[in-house]
């Protein structure tokens, strides 16, 4: 099978660009390998890739439109999935238009490609950010999502929305998959788990915001890539409109106060965290919780990492590798 995956230098890229290329799949990576973090880690991960003789790399912005159409001329990928983004809520208080270019304009070039070179599915990243401060929970799709409370929440609410509007013109399949606060090894240095755990070692006070009363439905990183691998070959079906676009959560569906996340950090470090308490910051949401019926239900997706392993395998990789970013 033919990839093409944005992100692969971030996070869940590197990691699901991995699990593919493991699999024998051919993989075109895509990715600016911008300096929002550490560009050491991303070079890293990427050195991994490129230890395959299948995977193919290009370090462009998603905002360049003839780079990618060059990419899929050529390459002729049968799937696409886009993971590259420019993350974090608080980070679109102070940089607003990173998230236009990269969240909305990045994506609106993939829906355009993916249109005049057709693909068998595009799978893209949605988030969890999406339902706001919802008291109900957990969370479902069907839930009305039209509040978001940070400009990154309403980059992707609009990438649905242009999911949706491609689907129904160009009659292309089209997964939205909105992730529950990922965690683990390879993580992003602006992660609670990264962050904490770089100051705790260091001897360092950690700010936890909301008094450490927050919950957040953290999901190991295995189980996030296991569930965007199983949606790739099995791209929606027409719905009663005849659309064939698609939302899924993907989650733990075990929210976990912030609190208990902060101790079991210090379990596995091995020392007392220096803390610092806060207020609720801006575009910060109370609780996070995921209803994953449909995903379970549909592709038989069965999150498997409790947080306690899921955080021990992530302070693993921290001593070993991690503290140098």
């Amino acid at each position: 099978m033919r990839c093409f995956v944005t992100g692969t230098a971030g996070f869940i890229g590197f990691h699901l660009a991995k699990l593919l290329l493991d699999q024998g799949n051919e993989v075109f990576g895509y990715d600016n390998v911008n300096s929002y973090y550490n560009s050491e880690l991303k070079e890293t991960r990427l050195s991994i890739l490129k230890k395959y003789p299948q995977f193919q790399f290009q370090r462009n912005d998603l905002a360049d439109a003839e780079s990618i159409n060059g990419i899929f001329r050529s390459f002729r990928p049968e799937i696409a999935v886009n993971l590259a983004a420019q993350a974090g809520v608080r980070y679109s208080l102070d940089n607003p238009r990173a998230y236009i270019d990269s969240n909305i304009v990045g994506f609106l070039n993939i829906l355009e490609a993916c249109r005049h070179h057709p693909v068998r599915h595009l799978v893209y990243a949605s988030s969890s950010s999406v339902y706001g401060n919802r008291d109900k929970t957990p969370f479902s799709e069907a839930d009305f999502v039209d509040e978001p409370i940070s400009l990154y929440a309403a980059s992707k609410k609009s990438n649905e929305l242009m999911a949706h509007t491609y689907a129904h013109l160009f009659d292309m399949a089209i997964t939205g998959l909105r992730f529950f606060t990922v965690n683990g090894p390879w993580g992003r240095p602006d992660m609670a788990a990264y962050m904490f755990a770089k100051k705790i070692d260091e001897g360092k006070p950690i700010q936890v915001f909301n008094h450490g009363d927050l919950y957040r439905d953290f999901t190991y990183i295995d189980d996030i890539v296991s569930g965007i691998e199983k949606t790739l070959n099995s791209p929606p079906k027409p719905n009663a409109k005849g659309v064939r676009a698609k939302v899924y959560n993907i989650g733990n569906h075990r929210p976990e106060k912030l609190s208990h996340f902060v101790e079991v950090l210090e379990e596995k470090i091995g020392r007392k965290a220096q803390i610092e308490y806060l207020p609720l910051q801006p575009g910060d949401v109370m609780r996070t919780c995921a209803d994953i019926t449909a995903i379970q239900n549909d592709f038989g997706f069965v999150p498997q990492t409790p947080i306690e392993v899921g955080l021990e395998k992530f302070i693993d990789w921290f001593k070993s590798e991690g503290y140098k970013y």
